[in-house]
C-alpha cells in the first residue's frame, strides 16, 4: 500500500425503496448522522452516508429493489457499537421502532437488543460489557 492509498473500516450499504425517507427515521429513532447526499435527476437519493459512534452505514434507492419488508426475506443485519445500549433502545423503541428484542447480556460479553426498520432491515445495537474469551463461549479461534 502507498501513500496514497486509504483504507476504511468496512461499512454496510443498505438499499431501500425510499432511501429519503430511510435517513430521517434512521436519524430520529437510532441517532444517526447524515453526512452525505447524493439524489439522482428525478429527486430518489441514490446515495447516501450517516454516522453512529465512529460508524459508518451507506445507503441507496436503486429502481429495482424491493425492500425486506416487501419480499418476504432479508439478506442483512447490522450490528452497531454504541456507549449505552439500554439509553439507545428506549430511545429507539419511544421513536417506534419494531422491536425484536430487548436488551439482554450475551455469552460473549456484550449487551444488545435488535429492533427492524419501517423496510424491514434488521439492526443489533451492542455496548461491551464484559471481556470474555471466545473459547469460554464456545467460539474457537483460527490458527491463521
Amino acid at each position: 500500500m502507498d501513500e496514497t492509498t486509504t483504507t476504511a473500516p468496512p461499512a454496510p450499504y443498505l438499499l431501500y425503496e425510499n432511501a429519503s425517507a430511510a435517513l430521517a427515521w434512521l436519524a430520529t429513532a437510532f441517532g444517526f448522522t447524515e453526512t452525505l447526499r447524493f439524489a439522482g435527476p428525478d429527486g430518489a437519493v441514490r446515495h447516501a452516508e450517516m454516522r453512529c459512534g465512529g460508524g459508518v452505514v451507506m445507503l441507496g434507492q436503486p429502481a429495482d429493489y424491493q425492500s425486506p419488508k416487501r419480499s418476504g426475506h432479508r439478506c442483512s443485519l447490522v450490528v452497531v457499537t454504541v456507549d449505552d445500549v439500554d439509553a439507545h433502545f428506549a430511545h429507539a423503541k419511544a421513536a417506534g421502532a419494531t422491536i425484536v428484542s430487548e436488551p439482554e447480556d450475551k455469552p460473549y460479553g456484550d449487551r444488545m437488543y435488535s429492533a427492524d426498520d419501517p423496510e424491514g432491515q434488521r439492526w443489533f445495537f451492542s455496548q461491551p460489557v464484559r471481556t470474555v474469551a471466545p473459547e469460554e463461549w464456545g467460539a474457537v479461534r483460527s490458527s491463521a
